[in-house]
């Protein structure tokens, strides 16, 4: 990839990806199969959390690790609902339609990378554990992702 710049960076920084959480957050709770993952209620600073995770994975600060917990954290909150292959390809649906609300559907290359990314977390780290958050051991980092996809 040409681009030199983080995905993080390309997607509008902090206020990018935050626009790009609260966009998405918006259809979530529209959709009525996704929303039922938020009918039991989320953090009041979900959006803000959300910004901060995608900012680390996606090449910038670590506000996430640093003041709201690793991925083992993440993981453990999505995990013990069973198999919801429906809800996740929905939520991914909504991330892209976000992308065009925010103007981040304007870039392909960027519109792309954000897409693999957003697709890979929800069908991979966060669906892993579906039989108990028990499973989920300890100790795990927020996995990064740049123009190339997933980084060692």
């Amino acid at each position: 990839m040409e681009d030199m710049r983080t995905v993080f960076e390309a997607a509008g920084g902090m206020g990018g990806l935050t626009r790009l959480a609260e966009a998405w957050h918006r259809r979530v709770m529209k959709d009525e199969v996704v929303a039922h993952a938020f009918s039991h209620g989320f953090h009041p600073q979900h959006v803000e959390r959300l910004a901060a995770y995608w900012a680390e994975a996606l090449g910038g600060p670590g506000i996430y690790s640093d003041s709201c917990g690793d991925e083992t954290t993440v993981v453990k909150i999505h995990s013990g609902n069973g198999e919801h292959e429906e809800m996740d390809r929905r939520a991914i649906v909504c991330f892209d339609q976000a992308l065009v609300d925010v103007g981040l559907a304007e870039d392909g290359a960027l519109r792309t990378v954000l897409h693999d990314y957003f697709a890979w977390a929800t069908r991979t780290t966060m669906a892993r554990y579906h039989e108990s958050a028990n499973d989920v051991p300890d100790g795990l980092k927020i996995p990064r992702w740049s123009w190339d996809g997933p980084q060692k």
